[in-house]
C-alpha cells in the first residue's frame, strides 16, 4: 500500500492507502499528535459512551429527561464566557458543506460570514474523503488553494474576502478504522480536531484568525468537558495560547437541550456559543423516547420550528446563550434553488425566508444555509433585522420553558405520502453515503445523515408502536409493500444503469433492518461504516 516513505510514531498504524501528497497532513509529528490525544482521551469516551448506554436504558424504561439537580447552582449563579475573537462577532450567515475541494473554495467565497467543513453529517468518512479533506483545508488556510473542473475547465480559487472557517469533527460515538493506536482505532472526533488543529492552528492565529470548531450530537455536559480537555492540552502540547480555540456546540440532542447552561460553563474559556441542531435533534427526540408510546411524532414534514419541543428549545437557547454573553445560532435552510421550475423555486425560496425572518425575530445571531444560492437571501433578511453584529443585547428575559415544554409532541398526521418520502430519503441517502458521498441532493432540499436519521428513526417508532398511518395502524407487512414499491420509484427516477451501478439493494437491507429492529439501534451510520470500511 506504499507505507515506506512514512515514518509511523510508535505504536501508530495505518490501513488507508496513502496516495501521492497524503504525506504533506500524515505526517510523523501530526500523527505523534493524535496518538498523544488518542492515548490520553480514548478511555473516556469509552466511559462517555457507556454512560449514554446506561441512561438511554432507564429512558427506555419510563425515566423523563429532566434539568439536573446536581448542577442546579451552574444554571442559577451569574457568569458569562470568555470573550471572543473579532472574527466571531458577527456570524449572520453560515454555510455548511463538506470538504471536497471546490465544495470549500465556493463556500469560502459564498458570501457568508462563516463556512463550517464538515467531517461529519455532510461526508462519507472514506479515508480518502478525510484525508483529502484535511489537505483541502490546510491548503485553504494558506490561500493556496486551487481546483480546476476536469468536465469543464472552469478555474476555481479564492477571492479576496472569504468566510471565517469552522471545522465539525465526527462525533464521540464514530471511529476512524484506518488508523489505529496501541492496537485500538481512534475516536475520529480526535482524528478530525488533531490533524486539523495541529496544521493550521499557528497559521490561523498568524492570518488573524483562529483554530474554531463545531462540535457535534453531544448528550451531556460531561462530553463538553472532555472537549474542553482536548482543548486544553492541544494548546498546551503545542504552545498555542490558552482560550484560542473557540467552539460551537450543536444543541442536537434531547439530553442536551437540559444541560445548555452546563455546555457554555464547562467550555467557558473555548466558547463560541451553541446552534440549534434542528434535524438531529428531532431524531435524538425519536431515538431518547423511542419506547415511549406518547412520544410518536407526525410526518417530518409538519415537525416545525414554531411548535411543540422544537419552539420551546429554540427560546431556551437564546435565552441561555444571550445571558452568558455568547451567540445563540439558528438552524439550517436545506432547501436548493430549483433552476427548471421557477414557481416551484420562488416557493423554495419563501420557505427559507419566512424560517429566516422567525430566526432572526426570535433573537438568534446568524443562520445556516446549505447552498451559495441562498446566502444572498438569508443575508438580506439578518441584515433588515439585525443592523448589529449580533444580538447578544436581546436578553429574553419574558421566557420561561420547563421540562414539559421540552417534551411536547407537536399536533399533526401520519401520512401514506409522508411514510413514502421517507423511504426514498433514506435509501437513496445511504446508497449516496456507501459510494463517498454524504452531502446529497434530493427532492429539492440537501440531505445528510440527519435527515436519513430521521427517516429510519419515524418510520422504526410507527412500526414499533403501531402508529395509524393514514388512519390504519402500520404494520410489517404495509411496509414491505411500500418500500417494494418506493424502490421502483427509485429506478424510475435514476434510471436503469445508474440503478444498477449502485448500491441500493445494500442501502434497502440497512434501511429495512434498522427501521425493523426491535431495539432502536443509536446511529445509521455506525451502522453503515461497517459496509463502508470494507471498501476504503
Amino acid at each position: 500500500m506504499g507505507h515506506a516513505q512514512f515514518s509511523l510514531p510508535a505504536g501508530v498504524a495505518l490501513s488507508g492507502p496513502l496516495r501521492p501528497g497524503y504525506d504533506a497532513v500524515l505526517t510523523t509529528d501530526a500523527l505523534a499528535f493524535v496518538a498523544d490525544l488518542a492515548r490520553t482521551f480514548t478511555p473516556r469516551v469509552t466511559e462517555l459512551l457507556a454512560r449514554r448506554r446506561e441512561r438511554q436504558t432507564r429512558l427506555d424504561a419510563g425515566e423523563r429527561p429532566d434539568f439536573l439537580p446536581e448542577t442546579a447552582d451552574v444554571r442559577s449563579r451569574e457568569w458569562t464566557v470568555a470573550p471572543l475573537p473579532d472574527d466571531l462577532l458577527d456570524r449572520r450567515v453560515e454555510i455548511t458543506g463538506p470538504t471536497d475541494r471546490k465544495m470549500v473554495i465556493n463556500a469560502l467565497n459564498s458570501g457568508a460570514s462563516v463556512f463550517m467543513a464538515d467531517f461529519e453529517d455532510a461526508n462519507s468518512p472514506t479515508w480518502d474523503n478525510l484525508v483529502q479533506g484535511h489537505i483541502n483545508l490546510s491548503d485553504a488556510v494558506r490561500r493556496k488553494i486551487e481546483f480546476t473542473a476536469s468536465d469543464t475547465g472552469k478555474k476555481y480559487a479564492l477571492k479576496d474576502k472569504v468566510a471565517v472557517l469552522l471545522v465539525r469533527p465526527r462525533g464521540w460515538h464514530l471511529v476512524e478504522r484506518h488508523m489505529t493506536v496501541d492496537g485500538k482505532a481512534v475516536p475520529g472526533g480526535l482524528f478530525d480536531f488533531g490533524l486539523f488543529f495541529f496544521h493550521n492552528a499557528r497559521e490561523q492565529l498568524a492570518r488573524g484568525t483562529g483554530p474554531y470548531f463545531y462540535l457535534p450530537k453531544m448528550e451531556s455536559h460531561l462530553e463538553a468537558r472532555l472537549w474542553n480537555d482536548v482543548f486544553v492540552r492541544a494548546q498546551d502540547k503545542t504552545g498555542i495560547p490558552q482560550k484560542s480555540i473557540k467552539a460551537t456546540c450543536l444543541i442536537e440532542t434531547l439530553p442536551a437541550a437540559f444541560e445548555m447552561d452546563e455546555f457554555l460553563w464547562e467550555l467557558r474559556d473555548h466558547s463560541a456559543g451553541l446552534n440549534c441542531g434542528r434535524w438531529d435533534y428531532i431524531f435524538s427526540f425519536i431515538k431518547k423516547r423511542a419506547e415511549d408510546p406518547t412520544a410518536v411524532l407526525p410526518d417530518r414534514s409538519q415537525v416545525t420550528m414554531d411548535s411543540g419541543f422544537l419552539a420551546a428549545y429554540v427560546k431556551l437557547l437564546i435565552k441561555t446563550c444571550h445571558r452568558r454573553n455568547v451567540h445563540a445560532m439558528g438552524g439550517m435552510a436545506a432547501q436548493i434553488p430549483i433552476k427548471d421550475d421557477p414557481a416551484a423555486n420562488e416557493a423554495a425560496l419563501e420557505k427559507v425566508r419566512a424560517d429566516k425572518l422567525r430566526e432572526v425575530k426570535a433573537g438568534h445571531d446568524g443562520t445556516w444555509v446549505a447552498h451559495p444560492g441562498l446566502v444572498p437571501i438569508a443575508k438580506d433578511i439578518f441584515d433588515a433585522h439585525m443592523p448589529t453584529a449580533n444580538q447578544l443585547g436581546v436578553k429574553r428575559a419574558d421566557v420561561t420553558v420547563t421540562r414539559d415544554d421540552l417534551l411536547r409532541v407537536p399536533e399533526g398526521t401520519r401520512t401514506d405520502a409522508g411514510l413514502r418520502h421517507n423511504v426514498r430519503v433514506g435509501i437513496q441517502y445511504i446508497e449516496s453515503w456507501l459510494r463517498g458521498n454524504g452531502c446529497v441532493p434530493l427532492y429539492h432540499l440537501m440531505e445528510d445523515a440527519a435527515t436519513a436519521e430521521i427517516s429510519r428513526a419515524q418510520v422504526w417508532q410507527w412500526l414499533h408502536h403501531k402508529a395509524t398511518v393514514d388512519g390504519v395502524p402500520l404494520d410489517r407487512d404495509r411496509f414491505a409493500r411500500v418500500v417494494d414499491e418506493e424502490m421502483q420509484r427509485i429506478r424510475r427516477e435514476v434510471g436503469d444503469a445508474r440503478f444498477q451501478g449502485g448500491r441500493f439493494p445494500e442501502a434497502r437491507e440497512l434501511f429495512v433492518r434498522l427501521s425493523t429492529t426491535p431495539k432502536f439501534e443509536d446511529f445509521l451510520t455506525s451502522a453503515a461504516y461497517d459496509l463502508l470500511a470494507t471498501d476504503a
